[in-house]
């Protein structure tokens, strides 16, 4: 992408799709509670009842798409883009186009991805993981024919994408309600009443998205409007590698999420105990290989991108302390959530949004830190429940 791109193009089109990705958090926690929904049921042996939430979710969430595309498509005519990106390398319209093209993609996509939380209702959480591998893996063919044979073009690289992310969810789709004809979502499914056990069993989670979307996705507008879109590469970048880590953790967590559920619905606590002592020595790990990374970080980006980004060497030590609090944050924020006991949750993530912005802005403004003072403030952010939490999971399975 940034060979296509180039370092400035590329990073407008990084915030870009971190701008319009928002979308998927606004689900008014629907997703969550759907997933919950959905195991509770199947657990019950009732799929009639879980096939009614499935419809009604999709009929929510498709309502929802499209007014949000709509709302987007006629406030794209009066948004100064190239203001809001910091930038002269792309023109107004070129901007607009791209950004219309690109929120149709994800606002479908976003009703489409529904079927993730069918399946991990259904215990198949693995399959979630290979519809992201799906969905990469023809990124990556796209860019790299985009790259092969086409000019440099946003608007380009917004098809490339967009249908490589409803691609791979229609294949999800069309895989799971093609073995799963009872689950399928009906129009004539849809049951008005079930809205507000989605909502209630959600908002909770909704505002916790709220507040990651605040510490996590305003990082490149900050980056953008404070230092320049360029800067934008080397953040993403180093951000993407260290990624490494996440996703090899939600490749345990996913499944552990229904499982942790169950498990408590029965009183299983030593189970439960035992996976949590498991979690947590698989953190050491990732830790250890996070600061493995950290040193051999420079040596790698330089044979992945080359000359095209400067990437200053503390960055890599600043995201390995971000990968050390996310992932023991993540060891029992998993487990509190499956059992719907956030509300403690739910008071730091508030906290960690409101400060997260301000603190960024110092550290970049104020001490000259730059993109290291946005992963500092991040990871500060952060450390509120990595530090609190684990005394709250250490009462609930001593009960």
């Amino acid at each position: 992408m940034i060979k296509y791109l180039g370092a400035e193009k590329f990073g407008i089109w990084s915030t870009m799709f971190m701008l319009i990705s928002w979308v998927m958090m606004f689900d008014l926690g629907i997703g969550n509670g759907l997933k919950n929904k959905i195991s509770e049921n199947l657990a019950k042996k009732n799929k009639e009842k879980a096939a009614v939430y499935i419809s009604t979710a999709y009929g929510i969430i498709g309502l929802v798409s499209i007014l949000l595309f709509l709302s987007l498509f006629f406030a794209s005519y009066f948004i100064p883009w190239k203001i809001v990106f910091n930038t002269d390398a792309v023109s107004e319209d070129e901007i607009r186009t791209a950004i219309v093209s690109l929120s149709f993609f994800v606002f479908f996509n976003f009703w489409l991805s529904l079927v993730n939380q069918v399946y991990h209702g259904l215990q198949k959480s693995s399959l979630v993981t290979f519809g992201q591998f799906l969905s990469n893996a023809l990124a990556l063919i796209s860019v790299f024919f985009l790259y092969q044979f086409f000019d440099s073009s946003l608007t380009k690289m917004v098809l490339a994408y967009g249908l490589a992310l409803v691609i791979s969810n229609l294949i999800l789709s069309f895989l799971v309600f093609g073995s799963h004809k009872d689950l399928r979502p009906l129009w004539k499914l849809f049951d008005i009443s079930r809205i507000k056990p989605l909502l209630s069993l959600g908002a909770k989670f909704f505002i916790i998205q709220i507040a990651v979307i605040v510490i996590f996705m305003s990082d490149k507008i900050i980056i953008t409007q404070l230092l320049g879109p360029e800067k934008v590469t080397p953040y993403d970048v180093v951000f993407k590698l260290f990624s490494i880590f996440t996703v090899v953790h939600s490749l345990v967590l996913l499944p552990l999420w229904p499982a942790y559920s169950n498990a408590y619905a029965q009183g299983d606590l030593s189970w439960i105990r035992a996976t949590l002592r498991n979690q947590v020595k698989f953190s050491f790990l990732l830790f250890f290989g996070a600061f493995l990374l950290a040193i051999l970080g420079p040596a790698i980006v330089k044979i992945w991108i080359g000359d095209e980004a400067e990437v200053d060497r503390a960055l890599y030590f600043f995201f390995f302390s971000f990968i050390v609090i996310s992932v023991w944050s993540n060891v029992f924020s998993y487990f509190v959530n499956s059992i719907n006991k956030i509300n403690l949750q739910l008071i730091t993530s508030i906290f960690a949004a409101v400060i997260n912005i301000p603190m960024s802005i110092f550290f970049v403004s104020y001490l000259g830190f730059g993109l290291n003072g946005i992963v500092l403030a991040t990871t500060v952010s952060l450390s509120i429940y990595a530090i609190i939490g684990p005394f709250q999971v250490f009462k609930l399975v001593r009960q």
